[in-house]
């Protein structure tokens, strides 16, 4: 946004500078325009003089008035060239402005649609982890019923002390594999007497 409103500030620079110069190029243009019609009424001057010596008096004024005006004319033109030069230079460079605005304004509009997208995208993650936390909550609350329920049956078993402090999973693990080679002992003890 800061580089578009510098941008826009230089087009308007570069505008004002522009009709300012043409307006210069104007003035110019009417002050030719106003030397070629003086120019035009010597020449009509000297047409309507009948007397040679008034003639030549005139002729001589005529020339050196002419001489004069053909310089002005010369410099006006000049400045004109480089008026209309300078123009041109201006007018590039205002177009050059107005489409570096354009690709600003573009670049923004991507951007914001880009921070949409990622706001979305974000606020769906919060969503998927309220309920990745709800469900894990979940599932960490049955297994440790399911956990509390195992070193219930396991140590309620007889000829099991039951524990003095907190069990580690391998300590349940074991004590339950202890019980299960405890039966499969006694089960073949039984088979092998004959005893159903």
């Amino acid at each position: 946004t800061g580089v578009i409103s510098s941008l826009q500030r230089q087009l308007e620079i570069q505008e004002s500078q522009l009709r300012r110069i043409k307006s210069e190029k104007e003035t110019l243009q009417k002050k030719l325009r106003e030397r070629e019609n003086q120019l035009q009424g010597l020449s009509a001057k000297f047409c309507s003089l009948t007397e040679e010596r008034e003639d030549k008096e005139m002729m001589v004024t005529i020339e050196k008035e002419n001489c004069n005006l053909r310089q002005v004319v010369a410099e006006q033109e000049s400045k004109l060239a480089e008026q209309n030069q300078l123009i041109s230079k201006l007018q590039e460079t205002v177009g050059q402005l107005q489409e570096e605005v354009l690709t600003s304004r573009y670049q923004l509009h991507k951007q914001r649609q880009a921070q949409d997208a990622v706001q979305s995208q974000a606020e769906t993650l919060q969503q998927q982890e309220l309920q990745t936390r709800v469900a894990l909550e979940c599932v960490t609350s049955r297994f440790e019923r399911y956990r509390s329920k195992i070193i219930q049956a396991t140590f309620s078993t007889a000829g099991m002390k039951p524990p003095q402090a907190e069990l580690t999973d391998e300590e349940v693990l074991e004590a339950m594999q202890k019980i299960i080679n405890e039966r499969m002992d006694f089960y073949h003890l039984l088979k092998q007497k004959g005893i159903k």
